[in-house]
């Protein structure tokens, strides 16, 4: 697709829409994307506000509205960060409407809400990703080499920390880093996860996969990888100095992905890793 890409923000009033709504507008996408919808909750106090202004912007005359329908008529392509059933049921309304492709960074789904996204999302171009930024993707390809390389008797731990308004636990980026060190292990992570540790039975198992969380503050994003023997450890570390980055690389998924064909992607196929 030549030209301004038109893109739509589901979520647009939480605190990652907003700074995707920064991002668009700068210097970097200003004249190759464009906010032309900015969905929100019905029960949303913003309903009615001017979406750019409220993220800090100039007004831009789109205003926050839970009409789906409408805003995905209005854009070629929606980037989501709202919440599990939000995301299933945007991307069930797009068939038949002007907006194929989806663009989605929520989390915390369970099982079947992970199902029922792949299900609803049949027929469009739909890229799911617990993180955008390329360092954390290049680190989820280092831990799989690692935990490839790495016998069961290293043990591994993955220890997360976010700000203390994230509702899921262990964060989506946590898991993702998760299912690249079961792939190295060729073993499914629901196999090997650990749940988080507290009790008298709390003794790790050989071959686990362990998680922890920490919130608190207003930590944007620390995600660390220990490979632990009983001689020597490995640490795989991220972090975030600023939320742009993930938002900039959620714009830069939403133009490569309203470009393809109706199919499931990730970061690794944008980012051509």
């Amino acid at each position: 697709m030549s030209g301004v890409v038109d893109i739509g923000v589901l979520g647009a009033d939480g605190r990652m829409g907003q700074a995707v709504i920064q991002a668009m507008q700068s210097a970097q996408f200003k004249t190759r994307a464009k906010l032309t919808a900015a969905l929100t909750a019905p029960n949303s106090p913003n309903i009615g506000a001017d979406a750019s202004k409220l993220a800090g912007l100039e007004a831009s005359g789109i205003m926050l509205s839970s009409d789906i329908k409408a805003g995905l008529n209005a854009c070629d392509v929606i980037i989501d960060f709202s919440r599990p059933q939000a995301a299933i049921d945007c991307a069930l309304a797009m068939h038949g409407t002007r907006c194929q492709a989806m663009v989605t960074g929520t989390t915390g789904y369970s099982e079947i809400e992970e199902l029922a996204l792949a299900e609803a999302g049949e027929g469009i171009a739909l890229l799911k990703s617990g993180n955008f930024s390329l360092g954390v993707n290049l680190l989820g390809i280092l831990v799989e080499q690692a935990a490839k390389a790495l016998k069961t008797d290293w043990d591994i731990e993955i220890f997360e920390q976010h700000h203390k308004r994230k509702v899921d636990a262990p964060s989506g980026t946590a898991l993702m880093l998760g299912e690249a060190a079961a792939k190295g292990r060729s073993v499914k992570l629901s196999d090997v996860r650990a749940p988080m540790r507290e009790g008298v039975d709390a003794e790790r198992r050989e071959g686990d996969i362990g998680f922890s969380a920490l919130r608190g503050g207003d930590i944007i994003g620390v995600h660390d990888v220990h490979f632990i023997s009983e001689l020597e450890q490995i640490t795989l570390s991220h972090r975030a100095a600023n939320r742009s980055v993930f938002a900039s690389g959620a714009v830069s998924a939403a133009l490569w992905t309203v470009a393809q064909d109706a199919g499931t992607y990730s970061m690794r196929d944008v980012l051509g890793l």
